[in-house]
């Protein structure tokens, strides 16, 4: 491994959770990409359920049933992330990045030789929300179930610990408080 992690903290956006959890980029985490070294990695880690496409969907969506990890096998993509109009990044051949569960993300630009692989803890199983089609209901089940989440034995990358998210405070500690006026406020 090589290259160094970035960290993107969220807060929540309208009916989007985001997280507590940062979202970390492994810059070059599999140096050169390769869609058979990504699943390789990830599938030494744990991050299992793999697939690959080119690319990830182009709209706006978050997962509340599992954690993701994102690697770019070939090319480049650029993501929006934390909601409409929210962060955007570049990643390349070789980045991974660690998406915690309630984290939205599309995928605003890339090369035409991009392709993606992706994975996740323990080969939980995924479900695809996007905002604009979630009640005040759904919204509210959603982000209960994203907290009651593990979080994952291992990082997909390094095969060790996800420190970055274990040493994370409580959502009380941290002052989440402004999740909970949104859940209250999503009602």
């Amino acid at each position: 491994m090589s290259g160094h992690i970035e960290e993107l903290t969220s807060r929540p956006n309208g009916r989007v959770p985001n997280s507590r959890f940062p979202l970390l980029i492994h810059r070059n985490g599999v140096p050169g990409g390769g869609t058979e070294a990504l699943i390789d990695r990830f599938r030494q880690s744990g991050w299992l359920n793999n697939w690959q496409y080119p690319g990830i969907y182009l709209y706006h969506h978050f997962h509340s049933t599992s954690h993701e990890c994102l690697g770019v096998a070939t090319g480049w993509m650029e993501l929006e992330l934390f909601g409409k109009g929210g962060q955007r990044v570049r990643v390349e051949a070789g980045d991974v990045v660690v998406m915690p569960a309630g984290v939205s993300h599309a995928m605003v630009g890339n090369s035409d030789d991009v392709m993606v692989v992706g994975g996740y803890p323990e080969g939980r199983d995924w479900d695809n929300i996007q905002e604009e089609f979630l009640s005040a209901e759904d919204f509210r089940a959603a982000a209960k179930l994203i907290m009651s989440l593990p979080i994952p034995a291992t990082d997909p990358v390094t095969g060790g610990p996800l420190t970055q998210w274990r040493d994370t405070p409580s959502s009380v500690d941290a002052g989440w408080n402004d999740y909970r006026d949104a859940l209250d406020a999503s009602s």
